[in-house]
C-alpha cells in the first residue's frame, strides 16, 4: 500500500495517476475531497491534526508527500515505523539567500536525517510542465510584451530545471527504491544553462521571437521590485527573488541517474511537451 499525501496537489495527482496506471494500491492523502478527481476513494487528513493523519496512513508500506518539507516532523510521527518514505524538498534549501520557504526545507530534511527513517527527501530544481501549472506559459506571456528582457547580471545565472514528467518518474523510483537509511538526492534536468538562454529557450517553443536582454545591476532591480506589485502588466518579484536570480542553480545529477536510473528529458523536449500540451 502507497499513501501519497497532498494527492490532489499538482505533484501529487501525476505520481497518482502513474501508479495507478500500474495497478498498484494507492492511499490519496487529501485535505478536501472535492479537489480528488482520480479514480477511487480519497482519506482525508489535514497535516496540522496528529491524530487524523496517523488514521489516513495506517496500513501504507511505503509513503510519498508531495506537501512541503516543513510538514516532515509531522509526518514522522504519523507514519506507521515500518513505512519507507519519499518526501518533496527542493533546492531552495542550498541558497545563499534564507527565506522562510528553504528554512522550511531545510528544517524538513534536518527531521528526517535526525529520525533516520529508510527513506530519500527529493529536492528538485524549477518544475515546468506541471498540469495545471503555467510559470512558462506566462513567462511567454511576459516575452511577448516586452520590447526588451531586463535582467539581473545579464541573465548569466545558471538555471536547471526539471519536467513535472522526470518528477513523477524519479517519485516512482524512490517509492521503490530499498532505502535502508534517511537519505538526500537532488533531480534536476539535463544540464544547467544560462537564464537568459532559458528565456531564449522558452521564446523559441512558444514560436516567440525572443527580446534582447537588457543587462541590469541587480541592486536597482531589487530597488524597483516593489513596483511590480502595483504596475499592470509585470508579473510579481520581490528583493529575494531577484538576488536568487542572481547565484547559479546548478547541480550534479549523477547520483540521480545511478541510484533513481533516471535520465532527464532535454529542455527542448520538455518545452515542447508543455506548449503542445
Amino acid at each position: 500500500m502507497i499513501a501519497v499525501i497532498g494527492a490532489s496537489g499538482r505533484s501529487g495527482t501525476a505520481l497518482c495517476r502513474a501508479l495507478l496506471a500500474e495497478g498498484l494500491d494507492v492511499i490519496p492523502v487529501v485535505r478536501d475531497a472535492r479537489r480528488w478527481t482520480l479514480p477511487g476513494a480519497p482519506r482525508i487528513a489535514d497535516l496540522r491534526d496528529p491524530i487524523g493523519l496517523k488514521r489516513a496512513l495506517q496500513g501504507a508500506e511505503r509513503i510519498a508527500s508531495g506537501a512541503h518539507a516543513r510538514w516532515t516532523p509531522a509526518i514522522l510521527a504519523a507514519a506507521p515505523p515500518e513505512a519507507r518514505l519519499v518526501l518533496m524538498g527542493s533546492t531552495r534549501r542550498f541558497s545563499r539567500w534564507p527565506d522562510d520557504h528553504g528554512n522550511g526545507v531545510r528544517a524538513g530534511e534536518a527531521a528526517l536525517l535526525a529520525a533516520n527513517r529508510p527513506g530519500v527527501m527529493l529536492h528538485p530544481t524549477m518544475i515546468y510542465g506541471a498540469e495545471g501549472e503555467d510559470n512558462v506559459q506566462r513567462l511567454a506571456a511576459l516575452i511577448r510584451r516586452l520590447p526588451v528582457a531586463p535582467l539581473p547580471g545579464g541573465g548569466r545565472a545558471l538555471v536547471q530545471p526539471i519536467h513535472q514528467s522526470d518528477v513523477t518518474r524519479a517519485l516512482v523510483a524512490a517509492l521503490r527504491h530499498p532505502w535502508q537509511r534517511a537519505e538526500t538526492l537532488v533531480i534536476a534536468g539535463p544540464e544547467a544553462l544560462p537564464y537568459r538562454d532559458f528565456l531564449r529557450a522558452v521564446a523559441a517553443a512558444a514560436g516567440l521571437r525572443a527580446p534582447p536582454v537588457l543587462p541590469v545591476p541587480g541592486a536597482l532591480l531589487r530597488a524597483l521590485a516593489p513596483l511590480t506589485r502595483i504596475l499592470p502588466g509585470l508579473p510579481r518579484i520581490g528583493a529575494d527573488e531577484v538576488r536568487r536570480l542572481l547565484e547559479d542553480k546548478a547541480f550534479d545529477i549523477g547520483p540521480m541517474r545511478r541510484t533513481l536510473g533516471i535520465t532527464p528529458i532535454s529542455l527542448a523536449e520538455g518545452l515542447s511537451y508543455t506548449f503542445s500540451a
